[in-house]
């Protein structure tokens, strides 16, 4: 091994010999890159293979072509570059194909070699690539589109990528995003030969065999695959899919019209369909192109035009459709009109009359969904809209009562709206949720509670959420509730709530962390409660926090009031209740404290 490593290494001298010539790098840095290519070569030519080997070795490589590059414009040296970096090129390549092949399950590696062959290598390289790269990975369409757009983009070869397209399809008949990229491709190709004839005809050339059939000028070959793809995909978002990237070509308004039509006559009864097609009509004017508005009211004018065109086919939608999904559709449309910045009020208000207007109608029929009475309700509340927000919520809460979401947004606009009506919308909340899903409404009264600076209160709120949650949900509460006593009662208000809650288990590291921090920041800092928080915290976390023993020793030995003596006790101590990967957690930094490195 050790021959071919050395003759591997020689095979480099030509390359270093002339960045060296040429006053690239200096002899120095020369020796060392001899240094670290032999351990680089060693690592990949050993028995048992590493990938993080072979990665290393190329971005190894790839670094130091970048910093021939910057080198090169730094001194403005442009010559032997077939002598310099094409071996390096090619030595990376040989490496990622070793690699590529060797774990050839790894796409990230495939499509990092992809990625270098693009900025360095030339296109020969990556059709081989590419042919590999399918070979074993055919169940994957995305790589069978990033393969074909690479035909199309960079070699520019319609042709090739109209195969690549074909073969996939016969891998995967029925995948929407294959059928999606091979229209948009057929239509690119078709309005590159366009311009490629007008160009033709504006200089006066004889275009010879260069004549193109009327048929695929106009499209007729993305025609073929719409009709095709809707005859295996008979879905109404693919079909509205096709169309998007049809009105993307200006020449292509036969086949975006009969796209249309289709849609209207094949999905009449999907929510999609009649989505699109109200969407439609922001997008139509209401006066010829020379009569369009001028001034900012007009055109909030004929805005409003188009928002109530829009209005009028989910009007009809939702009669035709009566379903959920069809009244969320237009939900949506009236919310997003809704959050559009106008500087006119009265558009402003139309906005808001259409959506309450179409909330309720769909309120009373029960078809829109919780996340859209909180949607709406939280839109409401940000726009200052008190009134509204808080009667949204309460429908949403007389129909989705089980929902602590919902009930957290009827009293987050209660709180903002400063309701004298708070207390009795928590008391509400709690009768119908189930204790252990209530943590975030016993969160949210503490903390308006504490807000409104109502002392009494707090406290009897954060008694009662330690004793009404159950377990672990307790934690969060207890946490806090600490921390309220300390800033509003001090040490003395702290230390009563932790000697009342001492027993209460379950606690986090955190609770007796807090305690220990207020007692260090009182000025008479006393170390025997210290200790007795300490060991209270080591009775429940000893068997895996090695933090909390090593806090413990450091107390004892930087304290006024320390006993150094007593560290020898306490590391034994830890060693005896720690436990797994803690133990050597615990030696580790014992070690390094002594050592004075931690």
């Amino acid at each position: 091994m050790a021959e071919v490593i050395q003759e591997r290494v020689e095979d480099r001298l030509p390359e270093l010999q002339q960045l060296e010539r040429t006053g690239l790098f200096s002899h120095a840095e020369i020796k060392a890159i001899i240094r670290k290519a032999l351990e680089l070569e060693y690592r990949i030519q050993r028995r048992s293979l590493l990938k993080d080997d072979f990665i290393r070795y190329v971005q190894y490589e790839i670094h130091l072509l970048d910093l021939i590059e910057k080198r090169r414009a730094r001194v403005g040296y442009t010559f032997k570059k077939d002598e310099i970096e094409d071996p390096i090129i090619h030595r990376i390549q040989s490496v990622f194909r070793r690699a590529s092949i060797k774990w050839k399950d790894d796409v990230r590696l495939w499509l990092s070699f992809i990625a270098f062959c693009r900025k360095w290598a030339s296109n020969v390289h990556l059709s081989k690539i590419f042919s590999s790269l399918l070979a074993f990975h055919s169940n994957k369409p995305g790589l069978w589109i990033l393969a074909a757009k690479w035909e199309l983009e960079d070699r520019f070869s319609s042709e090739s990528a109209r195969q690549l397209f074909l073969r996939a399809l016969r891998f995967h008949p029925r995948c929407p995003k294959l059928y999606e990229e091979y229209f948009r491709m057929e239509l690119m190709h078709a309005e590159k030969l366009r311009k490629e004839k007008q160009e033709f005809e504006k200089a006066n050339m004889d275009v010879g065999n260069l004549e193109h059939a009327e048929e695929i000028l106009t499209g007729e070959l993305a025609r073929i695959i719409y009709k095709n793809s809707t005859s295996v995909i008979k879905s109404a978002k693919f079909h509205v899919s096709l169309l998007s990237i049809a009105r993307l070509f200006d020449f292509a308004k036969d086949l975006q019209r009969e796209i249309y039509n289709d849609l209207k006559a094949l999905h009449a009864d999907d929510p999609v369909t009649w989505d699109y097609v109200a969407r439609q009509e922001l997008v139509i004017e209401s006066q010829p192109v020379e009569e369009l508005p001028a001034t900012k009211q007009a055109k909030a004018k004929e805005v409003g035009r188009r928002e109530e065109r829009c209005c009028a086919v989910y009007e009809e939608a939702v009669k035709t459709v009566p379903t959920e999904a069809m009244w969320k559709c237009y939900m949506n449309f009236c919310m997003e009109r809704f959050t559009k910045k106008t500087s006119s009020r009265l558009l402003r208000k139309k906005r808001l009359e259409r959506t309450m207007v179409a909330f309720w109608k769909a309120h009373e029929l029960k078809l829109l969904p919780e996340l859209q009475y909180r949607q709406l309700s939280k839109l409401l509340l940000h726009r200052q809209l008190l009134k509204e927000s808080l009667e949204v919520a309460d429908a949403g809460v007389k129909l989705f009562k089980k929902s602590v979401e919902m009930w957290q947004v009827k009293l987050e606009a209660l709180i903002t709206s400063e309701s004298h009506e708070m207390s009795k919308g928590f008391e509400q909340a709690f009768e119908y949720l189930k204790p252990q899903i209530c943590l975030p409404l016993w969160l949210t009264w503490a903390q308006w509670s504490e807000d409104a600076g109502k002392q009494e209160e707090t406290e009897a709120i954060y008694k009662r959420a330690i004793f009404g949650l159950p377990g672990a949900d307790s934690v969060p509460v207890k946490e806090m509730y600490l921390n309220w006593a300390y800033r509003s009662g001090g040490y003395k208000k702290a230390r009563d709530v932790f000697k009342s809650l001492q027993e209460n288990r379950p606690f986090s590291v955190d609770f007796f962390r807090k305690m220990i921090q207020f007692e260090k920041e009182q000025e008479s800092c006393k170390m025997e409660n210290l200790r007795e928080y300490y060991e209270r915290a080591l009775r429940e976390f000893g068997t895996n926090d090695s933090d909390l023993w090593m806090d413990y020793i450091k107390e004892e030995l930087n304290h006024p009031l320390g006993r150094p003596e007593n560290c020898g006790q306490i590391y034994w101590r830890a060693m005896k209740m720690l436990q797994g990967e803690s133990v050597e957690q615990f030696m580790a930094k014992h070690a390094l404290y002594q050592a004075g490195r931690l």
